[in-house]
């Protein structure tokens, strides 16, 4: 008996209930013009902003659903450098933050591109530039051969594991996937929503690949949103959503990956995650219009290059507490110079000081109007 849908006879013939997600689907698109026509209502340097955020996160909880926290300075120096964009600040950035970047541009930027055997390869190189994944040696840039039996997802302690998903034999992933490409490839009518649902189930159900599988089923799942929408500027993040309902996420994978061909619960979820996420990018818009306001309030105050860098970081959501000290190091100045720069701000009514004194002074953006 069958335990898994990639065992079924009729393999990989996915079916849903098409009046039933109809609903979800249209309030889906609706809701995907109306913020596309909102953001095309912006500035160019806004849209980029929006665009910038998404992505930041979109690199970050992608990488965060598998357990791995990459540094935020690092990403968005990463995507800074790639986008023309300048943040200040920037810093030296990790191979593997780069590739997880590299990827997640090219899913999006080319979004029109065939996705083939190759590229696939060269986004799974992306990910593991070493070669491994954590201190276990991998194979990067070509398909699993289960060397060490077959490939399992399995959680709990040793001699308690419990097997959520075991992935077809790697003898059948070159065939598989083929028909995946032939069918994502395939030009016919098909809503590229609905195909975006699919393909991250029928990619992750493969496998293919020693690690990474779901990083790069998310990216072609945003490559297929790139193309319902024709346009590579992604505004919302499916992938920050899908780390907020990460429970979620894998229970319904299991389930559905255990059950029939029948996937209706499995778009049924897709679709309303992919709301919740449109729903999402309504705050970074907000954050991108106070960013504006702000800039346009402040547009006539005699603000140097070092005052304007380290303003922008704020804006953008500087973590922790502000301090000369960090303003100094964020500005390569000294201390002297980063005290007069942040006192003439205070003067100004731009920076608020804390109530803290002495060493724990530090200092806040003042209200955005």
């Amino acid at each position: 008996m069958a335990q898994y849908i990639h065992e079924l006879s009729d393999w990989p013939h996915f079916r849903w209930d098409r009046e039933q997600l109809a609903e979800k689907l249209a309030a889906v698109r609706h809701a995907q013009g109306r913020l596309l026509g909102r953001m095309e209502s912006l500035g160019f340097e806004q849209r980029q902003q929006a665009v910038f955020d998404t992505l930041t996160a979109d690199v970050l909880k992608s990488s965060e659903i598998e357990g791995e926290k990459l540094e935020l300075e690092m990403v968005r120096s990463s995507l800074a450098r790639r986008m023309g964009m300048e943040i200040g600040g920037l810093q030296a950035v990790d191979r593997d933050v780069d590739g997880v970047v590299e990827m997640m541009l090219d899913a999006t930027r080319n979004y029109q591109e065939p996705l083939t055997e190759e590229r696939l390869f060269g986004w799974h190189s992306l990910l593991f530039p070493s070669g491994r994944s954590g201190m276990r040696r991998i194979v990067a840039g070509a398909w699993r051969e289960d060397r060490d039996g077959p490939t399992q997802v399995v959680s709990g302690a040793m001699g308690r594991e419990r097997v959520h998903f075991e992935a077809p034999a790697a003898v059948r992933v070159s065939g598989e996937i083929q028909a995946f490409l032939d069918w994502f490839n395939a030009s016919n009518n098909a809503d590229w929503v609905v195909k975006a649902a699919l393909a991250h189930l029928w990619f992750v159900t493969i496998h293919p690949f020693e690690d990474g599988n779901g990083r790069i089923a998310r990216a072609i799942a945003d490559m297929a949103l790139a193309r319902s929408e024709n346009s590579s500027q992604r505004f919302y993040s499916m992938s920050a959503q899908i780390r907020l309902e990460r429970a979620a996420y894998y229970a319904q994978l299991e389930q559905t990956q255990k059950g029939t061909m029948d996937v209706t619960a499995w778009m049924s979820w897709f679709l309303d995650c992919l709301g919740h996420a449109i729903e999402g990018a309504q705050k970074t818009l907000s954050g991108v219009l106070a960013k504006a306001r702000f800039w346009e309030a402040n547009s006539a105050a005699p603000l140097n290059t070092r005052q304007r860098l380290v303003l922008n970081l704020l804006l953008d959501g500087f973590e922790g507490k502000l301090t000369t000290s960090k303003w100094a190091k964020l500005t390569k100045c000294s201390q002297d110079t980063a005290a007069r720069d942040i006192v003439a701000l205070v003067e100004l009514g731009i920076l608020r000081r804390g109530s803290e004194g002495g060493r724990s002074t530090n200092y806040a953006l003042a209200a955005i109007l």
